[in-house]
């Protein structure tokens, strides 16, 4: 894989560098949040060579699996670091979904830190109830220190994501969430402390991430109001200053109860329902994880996780659910591997079935699991009694990482030597049950051609979509386009403000601002029509769509009308072009008859390459 080049076709697909207002990585996914969603091409991005898939939500989440970080690099090297603020009013998310942004932007980079702390530590306990190293030995203490650090000192990791999302100075907000977890402060606090004759609450601020979060985004707010009316020559010293005089007595005062109290309902709230339902609420949520992981909705558990974590040292839900449905995708797929004949089937299913044994399932999900229904059913089969029988063993994790056989010391308890012997056994039980389901009930699909894919070696003639002057596609002033980063394509200068269906064919999206549709023909063929160079700005203004996703269209059909006289006066360029996104597949051959053409015009054929 070319790392650069995947790059900058991903940052072009989701609306280049101007769109981006954050850029992060998980364990196989770009993660980019974007102020305008509109501007995602996804059909092209998922055709990207090295992604795997693509699903948005709150964040633009491109799935790349194992090499996620060099990816993630070249895009950074691209921009620069140059990704642009969120703009209230590009960004056209819900509240909800800024939220999640907001969390999964925050949470998401400490992983790796607590996951590495808490796996070292998890060996050090298994070291020592297998006799080989002392808990009371000095390297013990030492080695258990290293492990230690990463969640007593979470409220300064998270003061360093939150500043990062917010955009604020990183040291200045980690200095004022410092002194929370200073030892004379916690002596203080626990002594009895007062600030100004009010009483402040002891709370042992070590592991606990919702105080942090409160005191960087109200440090946030200072800081944007002391940078604008304290004096230039001064402002290097005094904001910083003022904004740590204000914010921590505030933050000690109500913000870092708040927070802990936040934290303390959330697992507490978590640990009532399972107690209520039990070994249930485990079985329920190993099933719905593939749902959920595939649409990247599993990463809002993330804070649950961590104050868990924080508040008790250890989880009993999400992970040994997640472990049962890891477990499951790994069984269904060596099933398919073991069973299947198709060469590629059978080196995607083995390599899917090794990293979700591993613990990163995404691989088996895109490739596997989420395109076979009996497949699908199988993993959820053998993630609800995997994940029933760790419910009802009670079975707990003592780290935070993706669960899975590399990771299975996470499930050492200190107190219960059964808990590892009971998460083996889950895990047994989740692969055996997928393993055997899918060698009952899968079996290999033969090709077969239908009326909605293009026959080797056909021809396909399009008419025009528009009325107007035809251009080719380099002329086009917008090199995403001209450049046929996209794909192959043509373009009218329009006189008439209508776009007409070139095919038969479903409409496959009709964007918001009614600027751009795309389309399936029925022979196979992926269609994206753009009205207009930026005319996303327009915000819709002049744009009719008189056409809805999934509707049936013929040849001539009116797409959409648009207001050409409008669009020229607000100085955009109202060219319109048509793009084939898989075009790859085949050689086109345009035609451009001299003067204007109308939509009953033929435009351009297409022959499937042999």
């Amino acid at each position: 894989m070319n790392y650069l080049e995947t790059a900058q076709d991903i940052i072009n697909l989701v609306g280049g560098v101007d769109n981006i207002s954050h850029i992060e990585h998980c364990s196989t996914r770009l993660r980019l949040s974007l102020n305008n969603h509109s501007l995602i091409n996804q059909p092209a991005l998922e055709k990207v060579p090295g992604v795997l898939g693509v699903r948005v939500n709150a964040q633009c989440q491109v799935i790349i699996g194992n090499n996620v970080i060099e990816v993630y690099e070249a895009v950074r090297l691209i921009t620069h670091g140059r990704e642009q603020g969120t703009n209230p009013t590009q960004m056209r998310t819900t509240r909800v979904a800024f939220v999640i942004d907001f969390i999964i932007s925050v949470f998401q980079p400490l992983v790796p830190a607590i996951a590495g702390g808490g796996v070292l530590k998890s060996l050090l306990i298994l070291l020592d109830l297998i006799g080989w190293l002392s808990r009371s030995s000095s390297t013990y203490k030492i080695l258990d220190n290293i492990g230690s650090a990463p969640l007593y000192f979470l409220p300064i990791l998270v003061a360093i994501t939150t500043a990062i999302k917010l955009k604020v100075n990183i040291l200045v907000a980690v200095s004022a969430v410092s002194v929370m977890v200073l030892p004379s402060m916690s002596k203080q606090l626990a002594d009895g402390a007062q600030f100004l004759s009010f009483d402040l609450k002891n709370i042992a601020y070590a592991a606990q991430v919702f105080p942090a979060i409160l005191c960087v985004i109200f440090y946030a707010q200072t800081e944007k109001i002391f940078n604008r009316y304290t004096p230039g020559a001064l402002r290097i010293f005094l904001s910083p200053m003022l904004s740590l005089l204000v914010t921590v007595p505030v933050t000690l005062l109500l913000l870092g109860p708040l927070g802990y109290e936040i934290g303390a309902t959330l697992a507490t709230v978590i640990l009532w329902l399972y107690g209520k339902l039990g070994f249930v609420a485990t079985a329920l949520l190993a099933g719905v994880l593939p749902f959920m992981v595939a649409a990247g909705m599993h990463k809002p558990m993330i804070p649950y996780a961590v104050a868990s974590m924080g508040q008790f040292g250890r989880e009993m839900l999400y992970l040994p659910a997640s472990l049962a449905h890891n477990i499951a995708e790994a069984g269904t797929c060596l099933a398919i591997a073991f069973k299947s004949k198709d060469k590629l089937l059978k080196s995607t299913a083995l390599s899917s079935g090794i990293s979700a044994l591993c613990g990163i399932t995404e691989p088996a999900l895109y490739g596997i699991t989420l395109l076979h229904k009996k497949a699908l059913y199988s993993v959820i089969t053998g993630s609800v009694i995997g994940g029933a029988f760790m419910g009802w063993m009670a079975v707990e994790a003592f780290a935070l990482v993706g669960p899975g056989l590399a990771s299975i010391s996470m499930f050492v308890s200190p107190d219960n030597k059964w808990n590892i012997i009971y998460a083996f056994a889950g895990t047994g039980i989740a692969f055996s049950i997928s393993f055997i389901t899918t060698l009952l009930l899968w079996h290999e699909e033969t090709p077969h051609t239908t009326d909605n894919v293009a026959k080797t070696g056909a021809e396909f003639r399009f008419n025009s979509p528009a009325e107007g002057q035809v251009m080719a596609l380099e002329q086009v002033n917008d090199e995403v386009f001209s450049a046929r980063i996209m794909g192959d394509g043509i373009a009218i200068r329009p006189v008439k403000g209508a776009l007409y269906a070139p095919a038969n064919g479903t409409i496959s999206n009709v964007f918001d601002t009614g600027h751009a549709v795309s389309m399936l023909t029925d022979s196979g063929i992926e269609l994206i029509f753009h009205i207009g160079i930026d005319t996303i700005k327009l915000n819709g203004q002049g744009f009719h769509p008189r056409v809805s996703a999934q509707q049936q269209v013929k040849t001539g059909d009116l797409l959409v009308e648009f207001d050409l006289d409008s669009i020229i006066a607000a100085g955009y360029d109202p060219v319109v072009i048509m793009v084939i996104t898989n075009s790859e597949r085949f050689s086109m051959q345009s035609e451009t008859p001299n003067g204007n053409i109308n939509n009953h015009s033929y435009i351009m054929t297409l022959k499937e390459s042999v």
